[in-house]
């Protein structure tokens, strides 16, 4: 496993990196950390490489001042760039698949198929309402990880978290996801209640060719709430991908 941190302009993005095979990134969400993949990552990295990122204000780079959501898109795929990265698959969790589906518009010859989990992107609310939610969407599911998610909450601080929320609820995709040309996987979690089941319908109907997957009595941190069906969903949709040429949609008749 290596670990190094890429920085442009001032901005920060830490990597760590495990395996071999074609590139898997994942971008954690709001007060998340690399660690909310720790139950994907070991059957990820057996057929690639993944790179986990913890972007500026969170994790490793938490004395960090957090960056606005289509800031860290440009830093993330800056980053790709950088390392050449090809055939990219892109997996977002709640905020990162906000900034993935920018990445994604950004970077569209990079991102080979994308994968929004819980995303954020279409939620509308007020900044105080959707914190409010955060403790009832944690304590839905597994009740050991609640530990990590207060944890990395208090070392992306208040400041961070407040300036990411109101940032994220005031931005909008709309103008991002006519640009996406990867296959898109979208999954979520049946019992989210900090954004809404109907988001992920919404955003199924804005991205022709995507498929949604809803996993029964998950939550809000899906990925952790069922990681063997998260997996499994996520391993099957990356297999099929030597079958659909990059830049062509999967077209489904549902």
């Amino acid at each position: 496993m290596s670990s190094n941190t890429f920085q442009q302009d001032g901005r920060s993005l830490h990597v760590t990196a495990s395996g071999e095979g074609p590139p898997v990134v994942l971008i954690h969400g709001l007060s998340g950390s690399r660690g909310w993949w720790r139950y994907n990552i070991p059957a990820l990295r057996g057929k690639s490489r993944v790179y986990s990122l913890e972007l500026s204000g969170y994790g490793h780079a938490r004395r960090q001042r957090s960056l606005s959501v289509r800031d860290m898109a440009a830093l993330v795929a800056a980053w790709m760039d950088a390392e050449n990265l090809r055939d990219v698959t892109l997996v977002g969790h709640s905020m990162g698949g906000h900034i993935s589906m920018h990445v994604a518009a950004l970077a569209p010859d990079r991102v080979r198929n994308l994968v929004l989990v819980c995303a954020s992107g279409l939620l509308r609310s007020q900044a105080y309402r959707t914190a409010l939610h955060l403790p009832r969407a944690a304590l839905i599911g597994r009740k050991r990880f609640l530990t990590r998610v207060l944890t990395d909450a208090v070392r992306a601080g208040p400041l961070n978290l407040w300036r990411n929320a109101v940032d994220l609820l005031n931005d909008s995709v709309q103008d991002s996801l006519p640009l996406i040309r990867a296959r898109t996987l979208i999954i979520w979690g049946e019992r989210d209640v900090l954004v809404p089941l109907t988001l992920g319908q919404l955003l199924r109907e804005a991205l022709p060719g995507s498929r949604l997957e809803v996993i029964e009595r998950a939550g809000h941190i899906v990925m952790v709430d069922a990681p063997q069906r998260f997996n499994r969903l996520l391993l099957d949709f990356m297999a099929e991908t030597a079958l659909t040429p990059h830049g062509q949609p999967e077209v489904r008749h549902d």
